[in-house]
């Protein structure tokens, strides 16, 4: 009998989400993606080096016969070769491939980034209201209405001008440290809010349960309360809403970018490529092909990703 005891599997709430998302093919396909795409980006100086060609190089100037009087790609599919595997930029003649490549890595700083401090934030604010209550929780209430309803997108637009004008001296261009800085700042200080109130809600519901005043029955103080009864009991919809928030943060880092006012040249970076793209779709559609398919495909694997782990998390959810 101790035999068999010993190898039943792990009947935990986290092995029993395990096991549910290992049976899922759909989230197993994504999350291969999504690595596949976490893989590219912190290999691509490797790529590089063993490619050839980098970024920021004009190619296309450089070397005669890639680029036509128009500054248009002289090969077709966008000037690709033995070379240049994605074809080079019009204009500038940049190579594609390792654009692309930097560019994930770019959208992923800004994403992970954002998604740690929001998560951060977000439990302690979440956890901290939902279990103390009262007068904090309806000023915290207040403060969330309002910061829902601020546009965020069109802070960041007045924000890039202003960041310019008052910390870069005249005729200097942003620190590249400065514009992820902002942009992650002012991500994480609106979009903490959604999760502080779903956390707020579920530990409101979890304070009124028995495991919770049997602890206080036994006199367990509040930091043990928080620490070791609640915080355990909310990694899962914290993984949720994380798995769903970094799409949508690499989103709108390159909305930004499109836009002018995200991460500026010389760095790499999808919105800028899609922008670039949009201006000679119709002489070199290939240029925008790439950085669209990109995005495309790395958003919609992390959101396929983020409803299998709630399916997995939460059985009653699952398709």
């Amino acid at each position: 009998m101790a035999d068999v005891q010993a190898q039943s599997p792990p009947h935990g709430p986290f092995a029993v989400a395990v096991r549910a998302f290992r049976r899922d093919r759909l989230g197993l396909v994504s999350l291969g993606v999504v690595l596949l795409f976490a893989v590219l980006a912190l290999a691509a100086p490797l790529v590089v080096v063993l490619y050839g060609k980098n970024p920021t190089e004009h190619y296309g100037q450089n070397e005669p016969g890639l680029l036509s009087a128009e500054g248009l790609p002289v090969l077709p599919g966008g000037g690709m070769s033995g070379d240049f595997w994605f074809g080079i930029e019009p204009g500038l003649g940049r190579d594609v491939l390792t654009q692309l490549l930097f560019g994930i890595r770019t959208s992923l700083l800004v994403a992970v980034a954002s998604t740690v401090l929001i998560a951060a934030i977000g439990v302690v604010l979440g956890v901290a209201i939902g279990y103390v209550s009262g007068l904090a929780d309806r000023v915290f209430t207040f403060v969330c209405n309002v910061l829902l309803a601020f546009p965020t997108l069109l802070l960041l637009l007045a924000l890039g001008p202003v960041v310019q004008t008052r910390f870069v001296p005249p005729g200097e261009n942003e620190p590249a440290w400065m514009q992820f800085t902002v942009l992650v700042l002012v991500f994480a200080a609106f979009g903490w809010v959604p999760l502080a109130m779903m956390l707020r809600t579920t530990v409101r519901s979890l304070r009124e349960r028995e495991f919770i005043d049997a602890a206080r029955a036994v006199g367990a103080s509040r930091r043990h309360i928080v620490f070791r009864e609640l915080l355990p009991n909310v990694w899962a919809p914290l993984l949720v809403h994380v798995t769903i928030a970094l799409p949508g943060i690499v989103t709108a880092e390159a909305a930004l970018s499109f836009l002018g006012v995200g991460i500026s040249e010389p760095i790499p970076d999808w919105g800028r490529m899609i922008a670039r793209g949009a201006e000679v779709f119709y002489d070199d559609p290939t240029y925008m092909l790439f950085p669209g398919v990109a995005i495309l495909v790395f958003v919609v694997a992390f959101n396929l990703l983020g409803d299998s782990v709630r399916d997995a998390l939460d059985p009653r959810t699952r398709r």
